[in-house]
């Protein structure tokens, strides 16, 4: 009896330091999992130098090489959702993601809808057309068909110029669906954010001209109403402009269009 009773102590003594155990291990998981806390983005990988994918599929640009080191600063792991550009707000706000950076333009409809992060880049707008095209500005678009992206700031901008200029808009998916467009003579000019329009003049022998009119809204990160999250990389963004950072990141990718 007296060695059953021993054993029945060892084994109450060993269950004990197993749940003890158990418990230690979820503290650790539970700290493990904390220091990988996920930060979502949504981008739309079709506009480079923002934003597109290299050879291997992997996500690359300026918004990406930004998005990290946000992510970085405050201790997230950034994980990136690819989808088309004028679906990013409604996964903004359906809760699906954390935040956008797409080369998205503070406009102040948008703000209705979504809060940004202080502007880190503006461009400007451009016609693209074809080499030989006699289009050399917005007098010559009369009677013209421009394409333009679903969604963007430039669909916006092409609607009232069209007005008094008496062209055609045509709205397409994505920017890299509107320069074969443009190419296959299907719109007589593509009309987009500067900076990805010079790259796409550049790498495919296009000629294009400023957008002469106005000065669109710089570009900002958008949230969801009332994010927690605003604050934070505002401060990590000012912070990337006094150290130089956001700079050497433009002169590694929109150097062409400074």
């Amino acid at each position: 009896m007296k060695i059953f009773g021993k054993l029945v102590v060892f084994a109450i003594i060993m269950v004990l330091a197993a749940c003890g155990g158990n418990g230690e291990g979820n503290e650790g998981s539970a700290e493990a999992s904390e220091e990988q806390k996920v930060l979502k983005m949504a981008t739309s990988a079709d506009f480079p130098p923002f934003e597109s994918r290299d050879p291997q599929g992997n996500f690359e640009g300026f918004d990406i090489d930004l998005a990290h080191i946000i992510a970085k600063e405050l201790g997230y792991k950034l994980e990136i959702e690819d989808m088309k550009f004028d679906g990013l707000i409604g996964a903004l706000q359906a809760g699906r993601v954390d935040f956008v950076m797409a080369g998205m333009s503070a406009t102040e409809k948008r703000k209705k809808n979504v809060e940004f992060s202080t502007e880190y880049n503006h461009s400007g707008e451009m016609f693209i057309s074809q080499p030989d095209s006699t289009i050399k500005s917005l007098e010559d678009l009369k009677g013209k068909t421009v394409g333009v992206q679903l969604g963007t700031i430039q669909e916006e901008g092409a609607e009232k110029l069209s007005e008094k200029y008496g062209f055609e808009v045509k709205k397409l998916d994505n920017s890299s669906v509107l320069i074969q467009e443009l190419k296959s003579n299907r719109v007589d000019v593509a009309y987009m954010d500067k900076t990805v329009a010079v790259g796409y003049i550049e790498e495919q022998g296009l000629a294009g001209f400023d957008d002469p009119t106005s000065s669109s809204p710089g570009m900002g990160i958008a949230f969801p109403k009332g994010s927690d999250l605003v604050d934070d990389v505002n401060k990590v963004l000012k912070k990337l402009e006094e150290n130089g950072k956001l700079q050497e990141l433009k002169d590694k990718w929109l150097k062409d269009s400074q």
